[in-house]
């Protein structure tokens, strides 16, 4: 297995196909290691909220795309790292981990700050499983997200996955953060202490 430095893992930046686990593996970091967690998805869920917007993806990627376009490739990974850095305690966390990574320029501002990118993934099947189990513990607000086909499930997916026809460089391109991460881990073992193990054993915790 690829020893990383403490220095990389001290920003862990969290990609993957949908459902794979990132918010489980940043719960995971953040409860049993030590870690501050940030959910970019989730900040740009409260921004939707905020101007009044349903909580669909194809909302959430517009919304992305227009920040991206006005900020930088780098704008959401660099509002987590400036909340992290303005935090009174920070120095009491073992570092900074934040899901999930949609665009490579995520990829590339969580190297360029000299962390790491983990890229998890599992069954198309399975994931679909684990999303709708979760979706009555993961709110009313997300159920318009959550309450989709198997079908639709895969083709949400795909439009993520790669860039679309005409897209610019602040579409959304998963497949490229996979390219770009230094980690690839297939989770599908049946509980948070199987990933656990799997993080553990990778990044010498």
């Amino acid at each position: 297995m690829t020893d990383f430095s403490k220095d990389q893992t001290r920003l862990i930046g969290i990609g993957g196909t949908n459902g794979s686990g990132k918010d489980t593996l940043g719960k995971i970091l953040s409860e049993r290691h030590g870690y501050f967690f940030m959910s970019m998805t989730d900040m740009l869920r409260e921004e939707l909220k905020r101007q009044g917007k349903s909580l669909e993806r194809e909302n959430m990627r517009a919304l992305s795309a227009e920040w991206r376009h006005e900020f930088g490739l780098s704008v959401l990974v660099d509002k987590v790292k400036t909340h992290y850095d303005e935090l009174a305690n920070k120095d009491n966390y073992s570092g900074l981990a934040m899901a999930s990574l949609r665009n490579p320029g995520e990829a590339d501002a969580i190297h360029a700050h000299g962390g790491l990118v983990i890229w998890l993934d599992a069954d198309p099947k399975l994931r679909y499983e684990r999303i709708r189990a979760n979706a009555q513990s993961r709110g009313q607000e997300r159920q318009v997200d959550d309450d989709k086909s198997f079908e639709q499930f895969l083709a949400e997916e795909a439009a993520e996955m790669n860039r679309p026809k005409g897209g610019d460089a602040a579409s959304l391109a998963m497949s490229e953060v996979k390219q770009k991460s230094d980690l690839i881990i297939l989770n599908e073992g049946q509980n948070v202490d199987d990933l656990d193990k799997k993080i553990i054993a990778h990044l010498g915790f």
